[in-house]
């Protein structure tokens, strides 16, 4: 084994952590009982031997590990215990793991988002699993009677060359556990990981298929009650009253009330966003029960304020793009003067709708509230954040709340705000019983928490040759201002603008997969597509002229700017190669590259012939995403945010009339279908060594404008509204 030199220090270790994803602390006695394969059943160890907060090792070498941060889809409860286990130095089919249930005193940022659980939990990871392994190795020290650093491991086996001694983990993990923390440990250089960088499928994958009970809609307990929630038709609308005595009676129900969920002036957490602070609650023995009485209750609400549609989020946004903003997010050179000596000049403005989250799994959160605690159970991204809203709603102190996570089934930026969870504990402390709230999908789909809808204006100006020498961006969205002024072209124009604005609504919005670059990156890239025709340019080739510029002569200083323009160019470059680009296929294509959640994606999308949208026939995506810990995990999530940014940008919107949703279901919200999912998807990795950056979300966003070039090279026509299949936009030229 190969370490490095550089030590890093144990308090180094935990302060760290503490911005990470977890901690350090011996005798962690909570763990949960282990899910085993077969194999590990009928050899279980009779005793079990905490380590730290991450792990256990058993007597006879099973070692369990803990995952910390809330799964919902993104394999982290998988790629997580295998960094820990590489620096344990254990073989991976002597691994059990375990979902951590929220514990702020062990683990911090226990919450699944902005594609960050990787990339903030790597050296917290591994210095956990570096930890146990030093101290199992100092055990064997001791009972050998040689100096420690004499002693190697692999695969959960401790050897002592020059003695001839050697034992497995199992049988110095009594010991291990007293041996003091290492005021330092050594981390495995990068060059010898054996499971980092290998295939390891999905540890929940089996009970996935074969049904077994994992996510929230799963959770039964004996005595648990159903509650349902009925919520205004309406955005802008307040409880008024309702017929619940004619209800109560029906089969099933337990009880029918209006409760409010955040009383005036309570404290509330960003994780509270779109949360509803008047419902009314249906409690019943069973969610088909519930759902009638649901169907049989009148609800009275009045306006509270402006009913606002579609129509006037369109028209103010539109507004919002002829006004320039007081004081520009970015400016570099004079973008005025340069426009008026510009040969040319290309301006476009994009739009697209409000999206709904629709996760396959519907909200819904188990609770048990009594005066002496609160225990909860579901599938939420935030679970500390939810927990201090409880407190706060409940008036009790947090070490009285327990909240234990399931698996998500999909979050999208849907399951990061839970009002949800404290709905149901608020159900509950009335009740006094334990109840599963569940949303139907007209609950969730109407309730709101949507992507925002936005609008984006650019303006681009060419000298004479077909250069680049001014960009204007000025962008705005519903309770959103859009802009990223920092991000490319920024540094790579000498006169540069971006401006942005935001329209207040009470449509509740919030953060959707690849928050604002779901948007921005693929109008960003259909424009880039625009300007480079009008330069005469190759699409691809310009951009790389671009980066050019901002590498070898950037425009101020490269330090304010985002990005790393050679880690960007770099992903163009080798999707040029793996694609064939300037080859003639046959096919239309689109070329788009985006930089988000500190990684860097470029794709190159081809089309079939022929149709009003025609299929995605194949991409070819390169990415920058540093080491990558699980190849088959990470292609997974790369694939499947094309195929999300794909289907949303082609088919999805959601509507306002009135401050009512017009979609509540999927027979009105179009979603891709297999059958439209591109036929072939290449995915080629960056090997630099680099620490691990973000996975979950960068690929959606630049297959936007991939997709979006590649029409107008397939029918002639620029798309700039989404849902492409509602513009019909003109021939050009």
């Amino acid at each position: 084994m190969t370490l490095v030199k550089t030590k890093i220090g144990r308090r180094a270790f935990i302060r760290n952590t503490g911005l990470a994803s977890g901690g350090l602390v011996i005798g962690f006695n909570w763990l949960a009982s282990c899910k085993m394969t077969p194999e590990q059943v009928n050899n279980l160890p009779k005793e079990w031997f905490e380590l730290n907060g991450f792990l256990k090792v058993g007597d006879n070498g099973l070692v369990t590990i803990m995952s910390p941060n809330p799964e919902i889809g993104q394999n982290v409860k998988t790629s997580m215990p295998m960094i820990v286990a590489e620096e344990l130095d254990v073989a991976w089919k002597d691994v059990i793991v375990e979902q951590a249930p929220l514990n702020t005193d062990i683990f911090t940022r226990q919450l699944a988002g902005g594609s960050q659980s990787i990339r903030q939990g790597w050296e917290s990871l591994r210095m956990a699993g570096a930890t146990a392994r030093h101290m199992l190795k100092e055990a064997a020290a001791q009972a050998w009677g040689v100096p420690a650093n004499e002693i190697t491991t692999k695969d959960g086996m401790l050897t002592h060359e020059a003695s001839g001694n050697s034992a497995g983990y199992g049988e110095m993990a009594s010991a291990a556990t007293n041996i003091e923390v290492p005021e330092e440990v050594e981390l495995k250089d990068n060059g010898s990981f054996s499971i980092i960088g290998t295939d390891k499928r999905n540890v929940d994958g089996k009970d996935i298929v074969t049904g077994k009970p994992l996510f929230g809609l799963d959770v039964y307990k004996e005595g648990m009650l159903t509650a349902m929630i009925v919520h205004p038709p309406a955005f802008g609308m307040k409880y008024k009253g309702m017929n619940a005595d004619a209800v109560k009676t029906m089969p099933g129900i337990k009880d029918v009330f209006h409760f409010v969920v955040y009383p005036e002036g309570m404290e509330k957490q960003w994780s509270d966003g779109g949360g509803i602070p008047e419902l009314v609650a249906i409690v019943g023995n069973s969610t088909w029960e519930c759902m009638q009485a649901k169907k049989a209750l009148q609800v009275e609400w009045e306006q509270d304020s402006m009913a606002e549609s579609t129509s006037y989020h369109e028209k103010a946004l539109a507004e919002l793009l002829e006004k320039p903003t007081e004081a520009p997010a970015r400016q570099d050179g004079d973008v005025e003067s340069a426009f008026k000596s510009a040969a040319k000049i290309v301006e476009s403005t994009y739009s697209a709708p409000y999206l709904a989250h629709n996760t396959m799994e519907p909200m819904n959160f188990f609770a048990h509230v009594t005066p002496e605690k609160a225990e909860l159970l579901g599938p939420i991204q935030t679970p500390e954040f939810a927990e201090k809203t409880l407190a706060a709603r409940l008036g009790m102190p947090l070490e009285k709340i327990d909240i234990m996570m399931t698996r998500m089934g999909g979050g999208f930026g849907r399951r990061l705000y839970g009002p949800f969870v404290i709905e149901a504990a608020v159900i509950s402390q009335k009740m006094n019983a334990p109840i599963k709230l569940v949303y139907t999908r007209e609950d969730d789909m109407t309730q709101g928490t949507y992507r925002p809808s936005y609008k984006v204006k650019y303006k681009a100006g060419l000298d004479e040759s077909g250069n680049l020498i001014a960009w204007h961006v000025r962008g705005a969205g519903t309770n959103d201002d859009l802009i990223f002024e920092n991000r490319f072209p920024a540094g790579a124009v000498d006169n540069y603008l971006a401006e942005k604005h935001s329209l207040t609504t009470n449509v509740t919005t919030g953060a959707w997969r690849a928050p604002r670059s779901n948007f921005i990156a693929g109008a960003e890239q259909a424009f880039m597509d625009e300007v480079a025709e009008a330069a005469g340019k190759d699409p691809l080739e310009f951009r790389l002229e671009l980066f050019d510029r901002a590498i070898n002569n950037p425009v101020g200083d490269p330090e304010n700017n985002d990005y790393d323009p050679e880690r960007y160019a770099g992903v163009l470059k080798l999707v040029k190669e793996k694609s064939n680009w300037g080859t003639d296929t046959g096919k239309a294509r689109g070329v788009a590259a985006y930089y988000c959640h500190n990684s860097y994606v470029a794709q190159v999308l081809e089309l079939e012939d022929g149709g009003d949208m025609p299929r995605v026939d194949k991409i070819t995506c390169a990415v920058d995403c540093g080491i990558v810990i699980n190849p088959i995990a990470a292609k997974n999530q790369i694939e499947g945010g094309m195929i999300d940014g794909i289907g949303h940008s082609t088919y999805s919107a959601l509507s306002f009339e009135n401050g009512r949703p017009e979609q509540s279901n999927f027979d009105t919200y179009r979603l891709i279908r297999h059958s439209e999912s591109p036929k072939n998807i290449e995915v080629h990795f960056v090997d630099n060594g680099i620490d691990p950056t973000g996975l979950g979300e960068p690929s959606l966003p630049p297959v936007i404008g991939a997709l979006s070039n590649a029409l107008y090279q397939a029918t002639g026509r620029r798309f700039y509204k989404q849902p492409f299949i509602n513009d019909k936009p003109p021939l050009v030229g």
